[in-house]
């Protein structure tokens, strides 16, 4: 017996594509573009935390590409009693921007999906309340927002920012969010003036229950 072909969808519809350029990238593609990046993905050292920032997410393809592929490379390379914590770092290490609603929460929920299914393939399948998956949707939904990377704005005018989720030395697990913004990478040059929260270290697996410093 022969398993159909499933056509991949390219675009969703001529008025989008002449509204906004909207054209998703098919999966042969992507796999091709992220063989470029194996080194970094998957063998390097300190893969796990190697960024990658996609500036027009769409409904989140390659975002979900980059983050199977770490976490493959988690299963394969370190203990299964490291796979929790370590899930988490990969996850925070993905970034996206994307400026379509629906696209957006596209992105979120392939994201979340494909972290929930890779802990339920090894028998340790996660409730929607439990702390990993809170401190996953909460890391999604920091990393991935909606905005357009050529104004450096979100949806709300308000420029973009992101976190870094700086690993503490000497401390397994536990984290410590640095604020950005997207406009500061860019700048090569002068002082960025934003001024960010700052924030407690905790464990990676509690980052939803993150305090701010001082507070």
């Amino acid at each position: 017996m022969t398993t159909p072909v499933v056509e991949q969808r390219i675009v969703k519809s001529r008025d989008r594509v002449r509204a906004y350029g909207e054209v998703f990238t098919p999966r042969c593609m992507v796999d091709q573009m992220l063989d470029l990046v194996s080194d970094d993905l998957e063998d390097g050292p300190d893969f796990v935390d190697k960024t990658f920032l996609e500036p027009a997410a769409g409904d989140g393809n390659f975002l979900v590409a980059i983050l199977q592929r770490k976490l493959q490379a988690v299963e394969k390379r370190l203990s299964p009693d490291a796979w929790a914590d370590e899930s988490l770092f990969a996850l925070a290490s993905i970034y996206g921007i994307e400026l379509l609603e629906d696209n957006h929460e596209e992105a979120r929920a392939a994201m979340l999906a494909e972290f929930v299914g890779f802990h339920s393939r090894h028998d340790a399948a996660l409730s929607p309340d439990s702390t990993v998956v809170r401190a996953a949707r909460f890391l999604i939904d920091t990393n991935i927002v909606r905005g357009n990377t050529l104004t450096g704005l979100d949806w709300l005018g308000e420029g973009i920012q992101f976190s870094w989720w700086n690993r503490v030395a000497h401390s397994p697990g536990i984290v410590q969010r640095e604020p950005f913004s997207l406009a500061s990478l860019r700048e090569s040059s002068g002082f960025d003036f934003t001024v960010y929260e700052t924030y407690a270290a905790c464990p990676i697996d509690r980052i939803h229950e993150e305090v701010r410093a001082g507070a």
